[in-house]
């Protein structure tokens, strides 16, 4: 199940990627025009907080249609928990493509992929709406041993597609330390694992296209010796679920999330030498 995960998110950075690599250097009579000044790639782990939120769940066949109402959600960051005596994507991970446009302005263009979890449990949840074609307002214990569990466990996995603006704060003229502030911006689809129990029922677990999100970050970069960076950031992202599976139906949900990430990075220059 990982590897299909693992598949669609490969894929869709691999078919952006490769339709950028024509126009990373074009020909211009007997001058180069380098379109793409630098390639960057980045890797990190994060953790997140959750507003409120609530969760519709819509089962027509059994006559239901309810909502948990203002819910709370958590993270499982994982990485504390060992980071090297397990598989590097198994904690919350984020990666980054990107590419710089023109440097001298500052603007770029990065895929940008959080591999973010919330979990919906053990809480005493406010349920109300239609259950079993009668109406309903009460309060239900949400816990895996009464028979409900609802996990983006596997990834609530935000995907955004970003454009970058940076500004030098100290530049490379010694060589050895760069100091860049960075805003990302953008939208793109959210590909969550979907596993939950209502009522006892389970649903097929499994990872889908769930819906959209956009997000804003704002990070430091810290450059050493021209090719590596460290890069803290904190990022703001909305997200909007839907069509979630669930047994015999769907579920719909919205959050807002605050994250912090730390990521180690590489950049290859593409441009001219200066």
């Amino acid at each position: 199940m990982r590897q299909s995960k693992i598949g669609i998110w490969q894929s869709i950075t691999s078919i952006v990627f490769v339709s950028l690599l024509p126009y990373c250097s074009s020909a211009q009579g007997k001058k180069k025009k380098h379109f793409i000044k630098e390639v960057y790639f980045s890797w990190g782990y994060n953790t997140e907080w959750y507003t409120r939120s609530s969760v519709h769940v819509s089962q027509p066949s059994l006559g239901n249609d309810y909502t948990f109402k203002s819910i709370k959600g958590h993270d499982h960051r994982g990485w504390d928990e060992g980071l090297f005596q397990k598989a590097l994507t198994i904690p919350q991970y984020n990666y980054r493509v990107g590419f710089v446009l023109n440097e001298e302005k500052g603007w770029g263009f990065e895929i940008n992929f959080d591999h973010t979890k919330f979990i919906f449990a053990d809480q005493d949840a406010h349920l109300k709406g239609t259950l079993n074609h009668r109406q309903v307002d009460t309060t239900v214990a949400f816990n895996a041993d009464n028979g409900f569990y609802y996990y983006l466990n596997n990834g609530a996995n935000f995907l955004l597609f970003n454009i970058v603006k940076s500004w030098h704060v100290v530049p490379l003229s010694s060589g050895k330390v760069k100091l860049d502030v960075l805003a990302k911006g953008g939208i793109g689809p959210v590909i969550p694992h979907v596993d939950n129990s209502f009522f006892g029922h389970h649903n097929d677990a499994g990872f889908q296209f769930g819906g959209w999100n956009i997000g804003l970050e704002g990070c430091i970069r810290a450059t050493f010796f021209k090719y590596v960076y460290l890069e803290y950031s904190n990022k703001l992202d909305y997200a909007r679920y839907s069509g979630l599976q669930v047994y015999e139906g769907k579920a719909r949900q919205a959050f807002g999330c605050y994250e912090m990430i730390l990521s180690l990075g590489f950049r290859i220059p593409t441009g001219e030498k200066k």
